[in-house]
C-alpha cells in the first residue's frame, strides 16, 4: 500500500480514445485526480463518472487534471465511453489487477455479470511531482467520497497550504 507523501507507481494507461496517458507527463497547476472505477458493470460507477463529467469544469478551475480508470477491456471501455455522459473525461482502460494491488486497490471476483476479476473503487490526489497527496479507497461499490466534498477540501488545501496526512 502507498502512503501519502510517497512517490506514486508509475502508470501508464491505454485511453478510449486511442492514445497513452502517462502520468509521469502529466503537469497540472496543483494535483492530478486518479479515479480507480470498476467498470461498465457498475451502476454506482455509471453515476460517479456522470456526476464527474458534470463538475469537470470546477476541477480544471482549480488545476486538477483528471482521469478515470477501469480494468475493462476496450471494447468494453469504448462502449462505456458512448453509452455513459462521460465525454470530456479521459477514460482508461486494460488497468491490470498487478498494477492495482501496487495501488493498494482492493480486487473483487466477479458475481453474476461482472467480470472475472475487477477492482474495486479508489480516489487518488496526485501532486505534481508524482507524489500521492490524498487516497480513498473502498471495498465496496458505495461510500465513495462525493466530488463537492473532494472539490471542498481542495479549496481548504490550496488556501491553507495544508500538508498531505497520513503519512505516519
Amino acid at each position: 500500500m502507498i502512503k501519502p507523501r510517497e512517490k506514486a507507481p508509475e502508470l501508464q494507461i491505454k485511453l478510449v480514445n486511442d492514445t497513452t496517458w502517462k502520468l509521469s507527463d502529466q503537469s497540472p497547476e496543483n494535483f492530478t485526480l486518479v479515479l480507480f472505477y470498476r467498470g461498465k458493470h457498475c451502476p454506482v460507477c455509471k453515476s460517479q463518472l456522470e456526476e464527474l463529467q458534470k463538475k469537470l469544469d470546477k476541477f480544471t478551475d482549480r488545476g486538477v487534471n483528471v482521469i478515470a480508470i477501469s480494468s475493462d477491456t476496450e471494447d468494453v471501455a469504448k462502449a462505456t465511453h458512448k453509452e455513459w455522459d462521460i465525454s470530456n473525461i479521459p477514460l482508461g482502460y486494460d488497468f491490470s489487477i498487478d498494477e492495482a494491488r501496487k495501488w493498494g486497490l482492493f480486487i473483487s471476483s466477479g458475481i453474476k455479470e461482472e467480470p472475472e476479476l475487477f477492482t474495486e473503487p479508489g480516489l487518488f490526489l496526485i501532486t505534481p511531482d508524482q507524489t500521492v497527496y490524498w487516497e480513498s479507497i473502498q471495498s465496496m461499490p458505495f461510500g465513495r467520497p462525493g466530488f463537492n466534498d473532494v472539490l471542498g477540501g481542495i479549496d481548504y488545501i490550496l488556501k491553507a497550504d495544508y500538508p498531505a496526512r497520513g503519512e505516519a
